[in-house]
């Protein structure tokens, strides 16, 4: 029914407003007393064996949904009901931002895509916070980053104040210097500085009554040479875990009109390199973290594919706008049928 029906009426729309109405939709929608039983009977695969753990925690099904799409933790409850094993918020910043100037956001219909340059709008992270303290049963990662006038030297500092603000709120930590939209972020990816940041986000972890699992978010855009770094980086910090990918700044091989869009690029285009990123990962470093994989799921064989690479959760971002909720559904499934 989504393909058919709703998706062609969605995407006669700017991407951008159609998104903020569909989460209009979803809420009010939520409010009626049959609908939330409803989606889960629907979408949600009820089955003990797709239970994962994994940092401590136990996620109820190892398809999650990526950081960007519900950013200021507004709608995590009603997404939960569409069969999410974990929602990503995210990323949020200290102090609220607009972000980049709209037009924003793309389609590429032909190629089953989208280029962002958002530029981590977000109302702030104490925002969101206050949306989280109502948080029952949902499963949250905290995507973390830094704001857009913060200069790269002080971006430490951003990313103390997101961690310590969402500490009690969030069940594991996302860090995000892989972001092509914010002004030399993605200069934090370079051995020094992000070795730097990881250790005193770990530093300032350890200090906690109880630790919470961080995470590095990395591009599908770097050589083998800086995938090594990174393994190397996460031995010496002795983080939790890598997610692979974020957006990619590559246009290869694309068919739409508005390629040429600046940004990052998500969807299809984006399936085999961020998979040849986790298999890197995982054999390089001989499976020694976890690995949640994302990049261009849009089917349950996509999704297979990047746990026989090595990852250990998958997340959908772009497949679920084109695919629909469904899809949740269908990877799970998919897993019990391998069991």
């Amino acid at each position: 029914m989504y393909k058919a029906f709703i998706r062609p009426i969605f995407f006669l729309f700017d991407p951008e407003k159609i998104h903020h109405f569909t989460f209009s939709l979803i809420r009010f929608l939520n409010k009626l007393p049959f609908v939330p039983a409803l989606f889960k009977k629907l979408y949600w695969v009820e089955d003990q064996r797709l239970e994962k753990q994994l940092f401590g925690l136990t996620f109820k099904n190892p398809v999650g949904l990526a950081a960007g799409f519900d950013k200021d933790a507004k709608l995590y409850s009603e997404l939960g009901n569409l069969g999410f094993g974990f929602i990503e918020i995210g990323t949020l910043t200290p102090k609220g931002q607009p972000g980049n100037p709209k037009k924003r956001l793309f389609r590429l219909k032909a190629d089953n895509a989208i280029i962002n340059r958002m530029g981590f709008n977000n109302g702030g992270v104490d925002e969101a916070v206050a949306r989280l303290k109502q948080n029952k049963n949902v499963l949250i990662g905290g995507n973390i980053g830094k704001n857009k006038v913060t200069p790269n030297e002080a971006a430490t500092n951003d990313y103390v104040y997101c961690f310590n603000a969402l500490f009690d709120y969030v069940d594991y930590f996302v860090v995000n210097v892989s972001s092509p939209n914010t002004p030399n972020l993605r200069a934090l990816q370079d051995k020094e500085p992000l070795t730097e940041l990881l250790q005193t986000l770990k530093d300032l972890n350890a200090k906690k009554p109880e630790q919470k699992p961080i995470l590095l978010k990395i591009a599908p855009d770097l050589t083998n040479d800086q995938l090594m770094d990174i393994i190397d980086i996460v031995h010496t910090t002795k983080i939790d875990g890598v997610i692979a990918t974020n957006t990619t700044i590559s246009r290869d091989g694309l068919q739409s009109e508005n390629k040429t869009e600046a940004g990052g690029l998500s969807g299809k285009p984006l399936t085999n390199r961020s998979t040849e990123v986790i298999r890197f990962l995982a054999e390089q470093s001989n499976k020694a973290f976890p690995i949640i994989g994302v990049g261009g799921i849009h089917s349950a064989a996509d999704a297979l594919e990047k746990l026989d690479a090595g990852a250990d959760l998958v997340q959908l971002y772009t497949g679920f706008i084109y695919e629909g909720p469904k899809l949740i559904k269908s990877i799970n499934k998919a897993i019990l049928n391998r069991l």
